[in-house]
């Protein structure tokens, strides 16, 4: 497999990879909400590092967001450390994920592009 290739549906010029400190003491509801997280369209891989307990997702923005694995770990009790650096992190990775799919959806416009000609009506 060579760097390039990733999971049906993700396109690498929206890839982006986050890394997630968690409160957890239950490695098992970790890796129950892994499992669910790993389900979803857009998602490239999730990994979890009971040592520091970190998950590290990485995934296609324009279909994916933070606030989606959130949810998936809230399902299963799994909290994101409360500390200032991993809220400043969090809101950082979501302002980003809304900056992607906002280009994603938008349509590109030149005022290069010459504009449609109508015809003149000459008397």
């Amino acid at each position: 497999m060579s760097t390039n290739d990733h999971r049906a549906g993700v396109r690498e010029i929206n890839l982006v990879n986050r890394t997630l400190k968690l409160n957890t003491e239950s490695v098992k509801k970790v890796r129950e909400a892994i499992n669910e997280i790993d389900r979803l369209v857009g998602l490239d891989s999730v990994a979890y590092d009971s040592d520091q307990n970190l998950l590290s997702v990485a995934y296609d923005a324009s279909k994916v967001d933070l606030t989606m694995i959130e949810e998936k770990l809230g399902i299963f009790g799994v909290e994101i450390n409360s500390g200032w650096w991993t809220h400043l992190k969090e809101e950082y990775y979501k302002f980003i994920d809304q900056n992607i799919k906002d280009n994603a959806e938008h349509t590109p416009w030149s005022c290069h592009r010459s504009p449609p000609r109508t015809k003149s009506k000459r008397k």
